[in-house]
């Protein structure tokens, strides 16, 4: 079969459709093109290189999307047509509405195809539909379950991506180059999967009950992460995160720092940015985290060029390890968690300060703009001397109101243009 006929069987655009994205297609280049694009990049280049800027701001409103860009809002009739016409307005509501420090991107990026055949034994899931909470569980009931584990592989479907991607060139190429691009992880920090597997409080006890079995299972953890890294890296399958890319729990991945591979050549992951953190042990003592888990992702980290940690977890009891220990670290997260003046104190103009304010302020049944410009100013005034970026994230709900995001982005902008 041709890659052709396959993307005809997999995949189809309507003429409605494709008239449709062209159209929200042409738009997007539109404000991709603008001059405020490349100083944007520039200011995220500056601010990812410690040189001093104003504070950044970015707003993703994550499951709050589904308030601004409903199901009913959308005009395509196919799967895919949807999906895609879902990415291109929120690029338009990024740059005509929210107008933050994000980067309009002038490409259409579609990722490779792919089937992940994952440990061979899975979690029973119960609830996780829609976004909403769940539980599971866990398959390593007993240390015997490990032989149960099978090394995980990815599994290109080559002719599937090209086919995608010559349905994307056809569809919208002349507008916004099509680019193969792909995220392989979000985080690299092993105890998200080892959660997954043996299960949260498990987890904890067997930090205290079972510890050889703990370091097994990190190492476990360890290795076939550094082997996944040494996979796709020999394969030509990393796509540089340097040019505009989400990296970490928040922020862009702009650099003037890090060896570039040229235009359509895969990236070594010493040109890229690299991304740990450990939510799942936000109880944890320092030294626990010390002995169990630190240790095996130093040897992911060294791998990168550059280096995130953290997300919501608060750091401000581990942060003289992970300054003292983490290889190229250069942004850290401030979750609303932390001692503020704690983390402003020890992180100062030599890393990244990447602030996460209580996304709290835009869910409430009220929007209090008082309160919320009052919170900012605080962290704004206690980071003055800080590398500083304002992230908004880790939102499930915007009180259906999507003025709030925008307001949230200006409020913010005005107390950062303030100091």
């Amino acid at each position: 079969m041709t890659i052709a006929a396959a993307c005809t069987d997999r995949w189809s655009i309507t003429t409605s459709d494709r008239t449709t994205l062209r159209d929200l297609a042409a738009r997007v280049a539109c404000l991709a093109s603008r001059p405020l694009e490349r100083s944007k990049a520039k200011l995220w280049t500056d601010h990812n290189a410690l040189r001093k800027t104003r504070p950044l701001i970015f707003c993703d409103p994550e499951n709050g999307w589904n308030e601004i860009i409903t199901q009913a809002d959308l005009r395509c009739s196919g799967k895919l047509a949807r999906d895609w016409e879902y990415r291109l307005k929120r690029e338009i509501f990024w740059g005509d509405c929210m107008q933050d420090d994000r980067v309009i991107s002038p490409y259409f990026d579609i990722s490779e195809q792919y089937q992940d055949t994952g440990w061979g034994v899975e979690p029973e899931w119960h609830g996780r539909e829609a976004g909403r909470a769940y539980s599971w569980d866990p398959p390593l009931k007993t240390e015997a379950d490990l032989d149960r584990l099978k090394v995980p592989e990815i599994l290109l479907d080559a002719e599937g991506t090209l086919g995608l991607i010559g349905l994307a060139q056809q569809t919208l190429g002349d507008l916004l180059p099509v680019r193969r691009h792909t995220s392989w992880w979000w985080t690299l920090g092993l105890t998200q999967s080892l959660v997954f597997l043996r299960g949260l409080n498990q987890m904890l006890y067997d930090m205290t009950d079972s510890p050889k079995l703990m370091h097994r299972l990190m190492a476990l953890l360890r290795d076939t992460t550094l082997r996944r890294l040494d996979d796709l890296e020999r394969r030509g399958l990393l796509s540089v995160n340097t040019r505009g890319d989400y990296v970490g729990s928040g922020g862009f991945g702009w650099s003037d720092e890090l060896l570039q591979p040229e235009d359509g050549v895969s990236a070594t992951l010493d040109q890229m940015w690299g991304f740990a953190e450990s939510q799942e042990t936000v109880g944890v003592s320092p030294r626990m985290f010390a002995e169990f888990v630190l240790p095996y992702q130093l040897p992911i980290l060294k791998r990168f060029g550059l280096t995130c940690y953290g997300c919501c977890e608060p750091l401000d009891k581990r942060i003289d390890m992970l300054m003292r220990d983490v290889p190229n670290l250069r942004r850290v997260s401030v979750s609303p968690w932390c001692n503020h003046e704690v983390m402003a104190e020890k992180l100062g103009d030599r890393f990244v300060y990447s602030m996460k304010p209580n996304p709290s302020y835009i869910a409430m049944e009220s929007f209090d703009e008082t309160a919320l410009r009052s919170m900012l100013r605080k962290a704004i005034q206690t980071t003055r001397d800080c590398r500083v970026e304002i992230i908004m994230k880790d939102c499930n709900t915007i009180g259906r109101d999507p003025m709030r995001v925008v307001r949230w982005v200006q409020i913010a902008r005005e107390e950062a243009e303030a100091i």
